[in-house]
């Protein structure tokens, strides 16, 4: 291998990958004395200029379609559509128009429902216990089932003179605190019946004063006929007295064959309670009954 023969070297350009190439001095065999082509040189370099210069600008301009590509994108995701909103600024909605996070909030009447009407209010007080009343209103029907036991009606009575339907201690009871009527029936199961008295005054008040003074010997006056023989009327019965609202209620049962009825007369012991509950539940319904008439009306 020979050196110094040939054509001349590619130049050295700082923007190729060559970057370890070393410059050289351009190739003139007719230049024996070794100093440099100084125009050669001055040329090589304006070209390398121009093609940086056109680099740059090529560069640039990528970029800006580059960002004008998304904006356009930006916009149509903006719009929510496919294509972009070209609309002057005019038609843009008004200030007035726009909804406030401060607005004010839509009001609404309240649609709770008002409370229930108390039953016992309207049996509470003659002044608003204003429903048709008497023995056979307050009893109906010819007989009474009460869980598997059935009793059988008798005889009804409505006195205005409560002291005259009660014995013992209770007609001062029932006269002392007013009471304005006494309704009284009778039930019967086998040798068994048991009469409900059920005392009305005018208030809560008096009934409830009149069970408190009531004591062993407050008796009602059991009411017989009809088929039912006279019954407690020199036997030892058992009585037991209660109230609800303006309504004191009694009971007297025992043996219609004319026996002392003793702590193992255990029938009559359940068919006294089963006629004092009925009749609480009777004056109960009473109330129900006015109350939801006047929620209707």
């Amino acid at each position: 291998m020979s050196f110094g023969q040939g054509g001349p070297q590619s130049q050295w350009d700082p923007w190729t990958p060559q970057s370890q190439q070393q410059p050289q001095q351009p190739w003139n065999s007719g230049n024996s004395d070794g100093t440099p082509d100084w125009a050669a040189l001055a040329e090589a370099s304006e070209a390398r200029a121009k093609r940086r210069r056109l680099l740059f600008i090529g560069g640039g301009a990528l970029a800006t379609v580059a960002i004008a590509g998304a904006v356009a994108v930006a916009v149509v995701s903006a719009n929510g559509s496919g294509q972009a909103s070209d609309s002057p600024s005019s038609q843009l909605p008004s200030t007035a128009d726009i909804p406030s996070a401060t607005a004010t909030r839509p009001s609404f009447a309240p649609t709770s429902a008002p409370p229930p009407l108390d039953p016992k209010d309207f049996v509470s007080s003659a002044e608003k216990d204003k429903a048709p009343l008497g023995p056979d209103l307050l009893f109906p029907g010819t007989q009474l089932t009460m869980g598997e036991t059935v009793y059988k009606k008798g005889p009804t009575a409505d006195t205005r003179t409560c002291g005259s339907a009660a014995q013992g201690t209770l007609p001062k009871v029932l006269d002392t605190n007013e009471c304005t009527r006494l309704l009284r029936v009778t039930y019967t199961k086998g040798d068994t019946a048991v009469t409900v008295g059920v005392a009305v005054f005018d208030t809560e008040a008096q009934a409830e004063k009149a069970k408190k003074e009531a004591d062993k010997k407050s008796i009602v006056r059991s009411l017989s006929g009809g088929g039912v023989t006279s019954f407690c009327t020199g036997a030892v019965c058992r009585s037991t007295t209660n109230s609800y609202g303006r309504y004191a209620y009694f009971t007297v049962a025992g043996f219609t064959d004319g026996k002392d009825v003793t702590e193992k007369s255990t029938g009559v012991f359940r068919a006294g309670d089963d006629l004092a509950e009925f009749a609480f539940r009777q004056i109960r319904r009473r109330g129900e009954a006015q109350a939801s008439a006047a929620a209707e009306g």
